[in-house]
């Protein structure tokens, strides 16, 4: 029996077995429990964290997303918010964004000449 099948087992994970499965050290876990309000795990009787294996696929997904992709932590939490609301943007109405538009070409403008 190996110990893969022994973790499919399982219900709920310590701190410690995820911060093994995941390669991460707890305070990191601690942390991003912290900044991200989508990682909730489960508290124990003896307020010991209980991860499920759905807040460990969450882990995954938050390490792969900041580490790999280079995501920053704000907009992960900007990431996942627009997930939570199924994808749906802030439709920025079309004047706002022609008059932005406009103000940046005017910068550009300015810095082409003082780089010339």
């Amino acid at each position: 029996m190996g110990a893969g099948i022994k973790h499919e087992e399982k219900t709920g994970y310590k701190i410690g077995e995820v911060a093994s499965l995941t390669n991460l050290p707890a305070y990191v876990l601690r942390f991003w429990e912290s900044e991200f309000i989508f990682l909730k795990p489960k508290k124990s009787q003896g307020k010991h964290r209980i991860y499920t294996k759905t807040d460990i696929e969450t882990i995954f997904e938050i390490k792969r997303m900041l580490y790999e992709e280079g995501y920053t932590i704000v907009g992960l939490k900007r990431f996942w918010y627009r997930k939570k609301r199924g994808g749906k943007s802030v439709q920025v109405p079309k004047d706002r964004v022609e008059k932005a538009k406009s103000e940046l070409q005017g910068i550009l403008k300015l810095l082409d000449r003082q780089s010339a």
